[in-house]
């Protein structure tokens, strides 16, 4: 198999790859079309979860679907480029992506999400699958920071390193192709938030839930301070990301049969 991206593969290609695989996964990059500061590309959000994909999927024995580019993300509205779903849009098309591919011969997909609004839409297409597909068939998602341990992800995301377009998200774009970034037009912002609460982290639903909320909160788009990012500091991050993925995804895959002690009740199933 000279690919593993679902796109460029013919039919029996998929067919042989089902055939020899214990578990057929697939691996689908969720992303948005928004601006990231006057820097850094519209398509950040797709293009790093793709990286990802591409990177993990030989551990993974799995292949790549193509990436989704929209998502919702409303709270940049007022920004040039803008190119976005609604909430039950996103979560219709997740279904549609989801049905399909478990229906084609895919036990596992998996969503790997760039975008943090995006998150609860896959949470709820996830769900709405799982109900009707049959008890060996798997539909899940995360956003891929969320693999992270807590001192790799304040590193690469987070109050001190910024939550958008910051040095993390300018880096692995910089590992992806370092002429979709012009670091001369990279400024620092930070908006003002008050971190004397538990969990400051925790203002993030709050603040980016709802339209042109990061248009209003930042004059730049940008939250954090991406000038000192690199392609090597990109790799470094890409590897930090792609080895806590991978581990996830494999121990969720290695414990299930173990965990869940009982059958799952019998729905109606399309199969």
């Amino acid at each position: 198999m000279n690919t593993r991206k679902l796109e460029r593969m013919t039919d029996p290609e998929v067919e042989a790859y089902l055939e020899r695989t214990e578990t057929g996964t697939v691996l689908v990059p969720i992303g948005t079309t928004e601006q990231h500061g006057p820097h850094l590309c519209l398509g950040t959000d797709a293009l790093i979860p793709e990286e990802i994909c591409e990177r993990i999927a030989p551990e993974l024995e799995a292949l790549v679907a193509p990436r989704v580019n929209y998502g919702v993300s409303d709270d940049h509205v007022g920004f040039s480029g803008l190119a976005y779903l609604n909430q039950d849009t996103l979560i219709n098309v997740l279904e549609d992506i989801a049905y399909s591919l478990c229906e084609s011969g895919f036990d596992d997909v998996v969503f790997i999400n760039g975008h943090y609004t995006n998150e609860a839409p896959i949470k709820v297409a996830c769900n709405n699958v799982m109900r009707d597909l049959p008890a060996n068939k798997y539909v899940y998602g995360f956003p891929y920071w969320m693999a992270l341990s807590p001192e790799d992800v304040g590193e690469y995301l987070s109050f001190d390193a910024g939550w958008h377009a910051n040095i993390g998200e300018t880096a692995a774009v910089m590992a992806i192709d370092e002429d979709l970034v012009d670091l001369d037009k990279a400024v620092e912002e930070v908006p003002e938030m008050p971190r004397d609460i538990p969990n400051p982290g925790a203002l993030m639903d709050p603040v980016f839930f709802g339209p042109s909320t990061m248009y209003r909160v930042t004059d730049s788009g940008i939250w954090g301070d991406p000038r000192e990012a690199s392609a090597e500091r990109g790799e470094e991050y890409f590897d930090m990301i792609t080895d806590a993925v991978v581990e996830l995804i494999e121990a969720f895959q290695d414990v299930r049969d173990d965990l869940y002690i009982k059958e799952r009740p019998k729905n109606e199933s399309l199969f």
